[in-house]
């Protein structure tokens, strides 16, 4: 009796003096901005989370809305035509930009004075003086002003990182990246999401940047945020009968003094990849995709492949990475992925690419 008793005044005492035990904490209020990017979807895949909700969203084309709301079962009565009513309706904590990739300058000079925290589709911006105002109103406002990838989830890609800081391959050499599919057109991408993708003024491009973005990305993260000596880049339309108006395929070099970047980008490839070979003095790495690493340490040794689990939480999913920094669960490190110091880097290469494919000439970095 007396160790039964015991043991209910400790657990009162515990739960008493720790007010959160039994308690779920809040979901992230998040208002979704546009629905056109199909990269959207990803927000209706992951209920089970519960670390995020939806408290809005903001869609002017009210046909796509309504699509939207019959294949995910939502009210209309959450969409909103304007940010202007989403605030005031809502009051959203942060904000996921999910329109043409023009329109991230716009939603950042929305939110960023009424300090709320804004997550954008890759790349940050078409150009990089969009990126360049973004930035200086995220630190202005003192919001947190993040870039999601698909490839910052990838656990093969953080033990590559990993493995590179720990000089387990050498001083690096030549990194290559190869990103893309068959083309937007081909793989089917809604009808809002093909019409700005394809417009040079709101996505700054075709595949240049629509894939040179995630090896410019990774390149940057890798090298610790240097920006790169130089930047040379060929673009192709080798289907103009689909894409008239843009690229449907890159190549990018960029050059530092001891290391070169290789960065394909491509609507043309048989199938989709997202895959990065790191090659370094004395050995190499290969992330085939997310889960699928092979690596070679030495010529001693033999090649190691490995098939890696998902990231812990929250690093496996943008959405739980955005709703912990917001409340301060975690601070990510001040070079990550998603960071404005590495995408203000990795857009001056976009920018660099395109100046160079458009002049045929290499265009060096001021430094």
């Amino acid at each position: 009796m007396k160790n039964t008793l015991f043991t209910f005044l400790f657990i009162f005492s515990f739960c008493y003096s720790n007010p959160m035990v039994g308690q779920e904490k809040e979901p992230l209020k998040i208002g979704v901005i546009g629905l056109s990017h199909s990269h959207v979807n990803w927000l209706w895949s992951r209920p089970h989370l519960n670390d995020i909700e939806i408290v809005g969203i903001v869609e002017p084309n009210k046909e796509l809305s309504n699509r939207f709301a019959t294949n995910h079962g939502f009210s209309m009565d959450m969409v909103y035509t304007t940010m202007e009513e989403l605030v005031a309706a809502k009051k959203p904590e942060a904000v996921t930009a999910f329109g043409s990739i023009y329109e991230h300058l716009p939603v950042v000079e929305f939110f960023a004075p009424l300090g709320i925290h804004v997550m954008v589709e890759k790349p940050l911006a078409v150009s990089l003086e969009h990126a360049q105002k973004m930035k200086a109103l995220a630190e202005k406002h003192n919001i947190h002003l993040l870039t999601n990838y698909e490839t910052t989830w990838y656990p093969t890609n953080h033990k590559a990182y990993d493995m590179v800081k720990k000089g387990e391959i050498g001083e690096l050499r030549k990194i290559v990246v190869h990103d893309g599919h068959e083309g937007p057109k081909e793989i089917g991408v809604n009808k809002e999401f093909l019409e700005w993708l394809t417009d040079p003024v709101l996505n700054g491009g075709g595949a240049l940047m629509d894939f040179g973005c995630y090896g410019a990305n990774l390149i940057t993260w890798l090298m610790n945020n240097e920006r790169p000596l130089s930047v040379t880049a060929i673009t192709q339309t080798i289907k103009p009968d689909i894409y008239p108006k843009v690229d449907d395929e890159a190549t990018i070099v960029v050059t530092y003094p001891k290391m070169q970047g290789i960065i394909q980008a491509s609507w043309n490839w048989p199938m989709g990849r997202k895959d990065m070979e790191v090659y370094g003095k004395t050995g190499y790495i290969i992330s085939e995709d997310r889960h699928n690493l092979r690596y070679r340490i030495n010529k001693k040794d033999k090649e190691q492949h490995e098939v890696l689990e998902e990231r812990p939480a929250p690093y496996a999913d943008p959405f739980s990475v955005l709703a912990a920094v917001v409340r301060k669960e975690i601070t990510l490190p001040q070079d990550n992925l998603y960071s404005l110091k590495n995408n203000i880097v990795a857009m001056e290469i976009l920018e660099a690419a395109r100046e160079s494919a458009k002049t045929g000439k290499t265009i060096s970095l001021k430094h």
